[in-house]
């Protein structure tokens, strides 16, 4: 995934069970309109301290060695598919694709039904396959497999945690449901279809709680592939904007927005090949 906060947002849903965990029972503990997952329980001091320091970590790096440390020493321990998704989504972070599929796959293993780890690797996968590999085709498919599986899994997935409100549970699914069909729209700019990715990217932007300025980038890389230079100058403008874009997402958008106008002028035919800033850089995120 990309850089941004759809990262964010895996890893603080996954790291707020944490510090639930470790909260004493309310009496009388309020009802949820929305039914609330099972909670995993910490079994020891141990545990707990080891839990503490995925969440207390000061860097990608840092939480990846607790992570590690606490599946080492806690091969039972309940928080095993948290641990797993914020390793996944830390080496996402990272740009790792490698140890992203390791880990994201031993979630899947954990926990089958694990959306989290089924958009990693559909995104991943999708944005790393390329037009000559011998199996595009089949991992295209995967792809496109994951991103269908977390939209199923999504419609009836449980609230994870009792911190987060009924609103604020269904604003991240829309967020997630708009980073499968982002991701769908990668498997499809890998096959050349520049209006199956242009309806997926829209898509995408569209359901989204808040729309992902690196999916509006992107979406104006694929209207200049596709030849729609207005719909491309159009939608950058509109992105650098808005005031608070992130300056590396904003830098990109004004290559692309530049490269529309130059295409434009030149009377270019719809491209080939994607250009490079069609995946915009990973952007460190503080811990939530």
């Amino acid at each position: 995934m990309n850089p941004r906060a759809k990262i964010l947002i895996l890893v603080a849903l996954a790291l707020s069970a944490l510090v639930w965990a470790q909260q004493p029972a309310p009496a009388q503990p309020a009802q949820p309109s929305q039914p609330v997952a099972k909670q995993p329980q910490v079994k020891s001091k141990g545990e707990a301290d080891a839990l503490m320091a995925i969440f207390n970590a000061q860097d990608v790096d840092s939480r990846i060695k607790a992570v590690d440390t606490l599946l080492a020493k806690y091969a039972d321990t309940e928080f095993k598919v948290v641990a797993l998704q914020i390793g996944a989504a830390s080496y996402q972070q990272k740009n790792d694709f490698e140890n992203m599929v390791v880990y994201a796959e031993r979630t899947l293993e954990a926990d089958p039904k694990n959306f989290a780890a089924m958009l990693m690797l559909a995104s991943g996968i999708a944005q790393r396959t390329r037009e000559f590999d011998l199996d595009r085709e089949e991992k295209l498919a995967r792809a496109e497999k994951y991103a269908h599986g977390a939209q199923e899994v999504l419609k009836t997935a449980l609230k994870p945690n009792p911190n987060l409100t009924d609103e604020q549970w269904e604003a991240a699914k829309k967020d997630f449901d708009a980073q499968a069909h982002e991701a769908l729209g990668l498997a499809a700019m890998a096959r050349k279809k520049y209006d199956v990715t242009i309806a997926e990217f829209k898509t995408a932007i569209e359901v989204a709680s808040s729309p992902d300025p690196a999916t509006m980038v992107r979406l104006g890389a694929v209207y200049n592939m596709a030849g729609k230079y207005d719909e491309a100058i159009a939608l950058l403008d509109k992105l650098m904007a808005q005031p608070d874009v992130h300056p590396q997402i904003k830098q990109f958008a004004q290559a692309e927005r530049a490269r529309a106008f130059q295409l434009k002028s030149a009377g270019a035919k719809p491209a080939a090949q994607p250009p490079a800033t069609t995946a915009p850089p990973q952007i460190e995120i503080k811990k939530p």
